[in-house]
């Protein structure tokens, strides 16, 4: 038992190690802010200045430069630092032409004008037939588009950033036109202290309309318009001509802007951002699949429990060599079980792989339950990935050079130059390509220079560094000891029936775990895709939980079934058994692409199929090191167990 304990180490220094960080920091908690998350009070008549983001669109998955069209800008544009996360995310935050005054409302305000040519005309065009939406952003809170609900007294339901514009067909003709949303009216939600007079805002929303301006004589700064007149309380409505996008057309790009006192705290400000879905469905969905699991993990706990323990109880009465001779199922194969793998090299590497993973998702989650990695902290979720997966490098070496000491290797340098590479070399590779991709689009979601060289610096100054103290502390540790001794001669395994053959038995084991996340898979891929927050982390860490309990347990039984048909050949049977349920994560992706999505571009799809790609090497990854050492754990449970003769 104490042999079979060892093997989890890594796990259990993951625990130690997060419950360590749960206590010395969950106390200062309550005791600061996030460093761009803190509360801004503004008086009444304070600058308001509103900051752009990139443009998007769920049809073509390429974010680009507000800037990238010829929108009104100021004299001069300030781009604001971005984080790591921010920039892999295709982020670009500058200023804007558009300034308010706290609580001092106007109306029908000109930005500017702008005269269209053939190649501007065609720009715009292309965006608005590709959906894009223009993104703000106004103290830390982006811009949302309200639309009423079905229900009568239901919250809006919010859609992030306004599209550029719209194409249709005036009434009896079929050419197709496009339009421009060329006013905007804004509405700035604040709470107010009823004390102090200060307030704090609460809300960002927007109405975009197309509005083919006019006004009388020539144009100056004191032109009035005749569709849009503060003095004559003349204000935008959807009866005014919609301005449309061709050549020599002259648009002119006004604003009005309102404020409204809200009852909602600072603290609860982005409850209405969180909360876009219909949350019922959202926590049947997630109940029904906790059920589910909960109830296939219990009925296989009792088989292998009850089963386990008569096989136990049976094999220790044997006293007779005769009886020890007609022994069947898992004890006949003691000796051949703990035989080393063909290719225990690269499964060590996988496992050191699969760990430095389980350590990235497991502290990655506890932060994001904790509040650390809030919406409000853009790109917080990406870079807090990116950097614990760099330092989680000394876990990765540490459970390779252990497995690897353990079938007698004696190279441990190899090992650890092969777990610094081999996943991340693979993984760069494609994202080199995707990269390259978006790049020729000239897209901003392409990854500049500098933030490249920076991740390559991540990898070889602090990840690879890390793998090899992980490994050299990890080889230096006495080498784990089998429970029973192995023949020189391996043993003859007979012919298997059908549902026992390798590729079925995978295939059939990797359904449980996808089962288990495939529900909450489909809000994850609605955010990503669909441009929605995800913030039920407590959820999404419920289902971690569960996975991770699923694949131990699917894992162990068909390790067991595989043992008793006297087929010792369960290492990597074991890892590839859990494993496999990145398969089906690939294919619901695929599914989802063609059912829910709208992506039509080429190199859309290839960004789309390139990032899932490796999304499910990285979850093949994980389930498969949590199956093998379920297996591992519970082999040498087992063999332990038993009088060996």
């Amino acid at each position: 038992m104490g042999r079979a304990a060892a093997v989890g180490s890594p796990a259990v220094f993951f625990f130690f190690f997060t419950t360590i960080c749960i206590f010395f920091f969950s106390n200062n908690v309550l005791c600061f802010y996030l460093p761009g998350v803190a509360p801004q009070d503004f008086q009444k008549g304070d600058t308001l200045s509103v900051k752009v983001n990139k443009l998007t669109s769920i049809k073509t998955q390429l974010p680009y430069s507000y800037y990238s069209l010829p929108f009104c800008h100021p004299d001069s544009i300030v781009d604001s630092r971005e984080n790591l996360g921010e920039v892999l995310r295709g982020d670009r935050i500058e200023n804007s032409a558009y300034v308010f005054k706290m609580r001092e409302p106007q109306m029908c305000n000109v930005v500017c004008r702008l005269f269209l040519d053939a190649k501007i005309a065609k720009e715009f065009k292309e965006k608005i037939s590709d959906q894009y939406r223009v993104n703000m952003i106004l103290d830390n809170l982006p811009l949302v588009v309200p639309f009423p609900r079905q229900e009568p007294e239901s919250p809006p339901m919010y859609q992030l950033g306004f599209h550029i514009g719209l194409n249709g067909q005036y009434s009896g003709s079929k050419e197709e036109k496009y339009f421009i949303n060329n006013h905007l009216s804004f509405v700035v939600k604040f709470h107010k202290d009823q004390q102090t007079d200060l307030a704090r805002i609460v809300g960002f929303e927007v109405t975009p309309y197309s509005v083919k301006h006019e006004y009388e004589g020539k144009w100056s700064e004191n032109t009035r318009l005749t569709t849009c007149d503060p003095h004559a309380k003349r204000t935008v409505s959807t009866s005014n001509s919609p301005q449309e996008v061709e050549d020599k057309q002259e648009i002119i790009f006004t604003y009005d802007v309102a404020f409204e006192e809200s009852e909602v705290k600072w603290a609860s400000r982005w409850d209405t951002y969180l909360l876009m879905s219909d949350d019922q469905i959202h926590w049947f969905s997630i109940v029904n699949s906790l059920m589910i699991v909960l109830f296939l993990s219990g009925m296989v706990a009792m088989i292998m429990l009850r089963t386990l323990y008569r096989d136990i109880s049976k094999y220790n009465e044997l006293e007779t060599q005769e009886e020890a001779q007609e022994e069947t199922g898992w004890k006949l194969v003691h000796s051949d079980v703990f035989r080393p793998p063909s290719n225990s090299d690269l499964l060590c590497v996988y496992v050191g792989t699969g760990i430095q993973f389980l350590g990235m998702v497991l502290v990655t989650m506890i932060f994001a339950v904790l509040g650390f990695l809030s919406p409000s902290n853009r790109g917080g979720l990406m870079t807090a990935m990116l950097l614990l997966w760099v330092f989680m490098g000394i876990f990765a070496g540490y459970a390779a050079a252990r497995l690897y000491k353990m079938f007698k290797g004696t190279e441990w340098k190899k090992i650890a130059l092969r777990t610094a590479f081999l996943f991340p070399a693979a993984v760069f590779s494609v994202f080199f390509v995707l990269n390259a991709l978006i790049w020729g689009q000239k897209s901003s979601g392409a990854v500049p220079f500098g933030t490249m060289f920076a991740l390559v610096f991540l990898w070889f100054g602090i990840s690879v560094p890390l793998v090899f103290v992980g490994s050299y502390v990890g080889f230096r540790k006495p080498a784990i000891e089998d429970p029973v001794k192995t023949n020189k001669i391996p043993r003859q395994i007979p012919e298997q029936a059908w549902y026992m053959n390798p590729t079925f038995s995978i295939l059939i084991g990797g359904i449980l775990p996808f089962g288990a996340v495939f529900i909450e898979l489909f809000f994850i891929l609605t955010s990503i895709w669909l441009n929605q927050f995800y913030y039920i982390f407590g959820f999404l860490f419920i289902v971690f939980v569960i996975l991770l309990v699923t694949c131990a347990e699917i894992s162990i039984v068909l390790c067991y079934f595989q043992l008793c048909s006297e087929d010792y050949l369960w290492w990597w049977r074991s890892y590839l058994t859990s494993g496999s349920s990145a398969l089906y994560l690939f294919l619901y992706a695929t599914f989802y692409f063609f059912t829910k999505l709208d992506i039509t571009k080429p190199v859309s799809g290839a960004l789309y199929f390139g990032y899932m790609l490796i999304a499910s090497y990285a979850f093949f990854v994980l389930t498969g090191t949590i199956g093998f050492y379920a297996c591992f754990w519970f082999t040498r449970l087992i063999y332990s167990s038993v009088k060996i003769d």
